[in-house]
């Protein structure tokens, strides 16, 4: 089941996040709208990641496919969890592409190709962005523009979680207020008690920053503050290595200063002392070639600040351990610092300012009002530079019904929600069907390209299709049906014996089935032909037909006692990384694994047809080649008069 986890601003979603990435036991990536929000998450961009064009994307109107290599869709293969954060600012039409991404590399019958989605976000805070003319084509099929009218999505089933504590404010009038702003209710004392802080003509002081709606506003106040300020300015000149996108830029490249700016800090500070975070307001008091030293407004700490290091990564797969690393694609060196007498309401999600001053009049989008408000952490270091009038408050009606109709699942919904996860996991251990899917491809690929001059190989083949449609598709999904019975009855499947009985006695019987039929003529080499696309075409679908072989083979392997669902997610994803040595042509493929395995005779639902044994090659060539001397002199006589020719 798919999981929506919001909550006001200030509930700590953030930090939810990053403690969820260091805890988590599920391979997961992390994904976000923008370059900055990335950035922040310890992610990567959306559209970087699976190569999405910019633009509307129209459903069900093809599209160009992006080129993916090989490590990338082992990485979209063997993934249990998509963490995408600020889901609010995601498009509809951006997750049904990446709904299309993952169907096309995955699971193609089921959204999201079968992946979990963790999304993060509020809903009532910045909005998705969509102009004119882009609005002018989604709106034929979207009812909005949010998250949440995803086609993909709607076709899922996902529950929400609320963070309800906030941290950021402590004065229970304050969150009061805001959560009046964000479910628009701004009744007569509401709006009384906001605008006792409008200070007509007020001229920030030190330690104020001003949100802007637009970055030009903030831009201009910046630079006229500091070109008043008389002092000699210092310019400092980012290190940018390798790749690094502008757009990602969590500063300036060329960062100007002067003794005596206001500057906001853009970063934790990574040493033991943590002397800033992320928002904190200081003023310059001196410049030197490589560090600055910046008083903090509020505990007025003289802090000595040197560059810090931002990185660019990317998912990538350790050769060794097979687990998902991220992996630097380069990095930029700042001093972690901003102008900050001004700053956009769109840049400053996600930070938390002492004192501030907004002007409400000026907000064109939903969210941006409460957005500004709640940056805050009380009411009194909150200025209005225009008074607060209910018409600010741009509301959407998507949002309103959407937030109406959210039902937070109770305790025993969500018990039954990981008993079903549990018993999803172990059906999909004993669902056969992509095996013989990929079975069924490759043979018919064989019988077209290979049967005129290799019969016996595709016999082989085909004998062996015929045996597992008729058993194997029909002894497992009798014992698929068994399970689901058996695990919706129990309120704990996890722990309950006799499904573990039944897991274990299956995982025999399947493993000596899969041993028997199977794995023999896998381990024969494939032929060798002419027509190099037909033999590209045959090596891609044997891959396939290795891979989904493997995952079943492995992860069969892991179940002793019972069936473990974190066992069985880390060896699946494992199993889904191609073995290096098992890729072209004539090149020797691994032999399968050696079984030792009980009798099947105790799984009721065996088979009663005997199976005749599978013919083995007696030599590294096909059977079909009888006189293999003749073959290869043929061979070598055609590859030199080609060469001459």
């Amino acid at each position: 089941m798919n999981v929506f986890l919001t909550g006001k601003a200030g509930t700590g979603k953030t930090t939810f996040l990053k403690h969820f990435k260091e805890r988590s036991s599920k391979r997961a990536v992390v994904l976000a709208p923008t370059g900055v929000a990335a950035i922040n998450a310890g992610g990567v961009t959306i559209h970087s990641f699976f190569q999405l064009p910019f633009g509307p994307r129209v459903p069900g109107l093809a599209t160009r496919e992006s080129k993916f290599g090989k490590e990338k869709i082992s990485i979209i293969r063997s993934i249990d969890l998509l963490v995408i954060d600020e889901i609010s600012m995601v498009r509809a039409d951006l997750l049904d592409a990446v709904d299309d991404a993952l169907r096309r590399f995955r699971d193609r019958q089921r959204p999201f190709g079968g992946l979990q989605l963790l999304m993060i976000g509020d809903i009532q805070q910045l909005a998705p962005v969509a102009r004119d003319d882009e609005w002018a084509i989604l709106g034929k099929h979207y009812e909005s523009v949010y998250f949440f009218h995803s086609k993909a999505l709607q076709a899922t089933r996902y529950v929400t979680i609320e963070l309800k504590k906030v941290y950021r404010q402590q004065d229970q009038l304050f969150i009061d207020l805001l959560n009046r702003v964000r479910e628009y209710r701004l009744d007569e004392e509401t709006l009384r008690a906001l605008n006792q802080r409008y200070a007509p003509g007020f001229a920030p002081e030190e330690g104020y920053i001003t949100l802007t709606t637009h970055a030009r506003q903030a831009a201009e106040i910046n630079e006229r503050q500091l070109d008043a300020l008389a002092t000699p300015p210092r310019v400092y000149r980012a290190e940018v290595k390798d790749d690094f996108p502008d757009h990602s830029f969590p500063t300036d490249r060329e960062l100007t200063l002067k003794r005596g700016a206001q500057v906001m800090f853009v970063k934790n500070d990574s040493s033991p002392e943590k002397r800033y975070y992320n928002g904190m307001i200081g003023e310059v008091i001196n410049t030197g070639e490589e560090r600055v030293e910046v008083r903090g407004k509020e505990d007025g700490l003289l802090v000595r600040v040197t560059r810090e290091e931002w990185k660019n990564t990317r998912y990538a797969v350790d050769a060794n351990s097979k687990e998902l690393v991220e992996k630097v694609e380069g990095t930029f060196k700042q001093l972690p610092l901003k102008l900050a007498w001004a700053i956009t309401i769109h840049k400053s999600q996600g930070l938390t300012f002492e004192k501030a001053v907004i002007d409400p009049h000026a907000a064109f989008a939903h969210g941006q009002v409460y957005v500004a408000l709640s940056r805050c952490r009380s009411l009194d270091g909150l200025v209005l530079s225009t008074p607060l009038r209910a018409a600010a408050l741009k509301r959407d009606a998507a949002v309103e019904r959407f937030v109406e109709g959210i039902k937070e699942p109770g305790k025993e919904t969500l018990e039954r929600a990981r008993a079903d996860y549990y018993r999803d996991l172990l059906l999909e251990q004993f669902d056969f069907e992509p095996l013989l899917q990929r079975f069924e491809a490759f043979y018919r690929n064989a019988g077209d390209y290979l049967y005129r001059l290799y019969p016996a190989f595709v016999t082989r083949f085909r004998e062996a299709r015929d045996l597992l449609s008729l058993e194997l598709r029909e002894v497992s999904a009798r014992f698929r049906d068994q399970l689901t019975r058996m695990a919706n009855a129990s309120k704990d499947p996890a722990a309950d014996p006799a499904i573990a009985e039944r897991a274990c006695k299956a995982k025999a019987y399947f493993e000596e089935y899969i041993a028997r039929v199977i794995a023999p003529l896998l381990a024969e080499p494939l032929p060798e032909l002419d027509n190099k696309l037909a033999g590209k075409l045959l090596e891609k679908t044997l891959e396939e037909l290795i891979e989904e072989h493997r995952v079943k083979i492995e992860t069969l392997k892991i179940i002793h006692r019972r069936f473990s669902a974190p066992a069985y997610l880390e060896t699946r994803a494992k199993a889904r990384i191609p073995e290096a040595t098992a890729k072209a042509q004539g090149r020797k493929r691994t032999p399968p694994p050696s079984f030792s395995i009980p009798s099947p005779s105790s799984f009721p639902s065996s088979p009663s047809i005997p199976l005749p044994p599978v013919p083995r090659p007696t030599s590294g060539e096909p059977r079909d080649i009888l006189n293999p001397a003749l073959y290869e002199a043929l061979r070598a006589w055609r590859k030199e008069t080609a060469e001459k020719a």
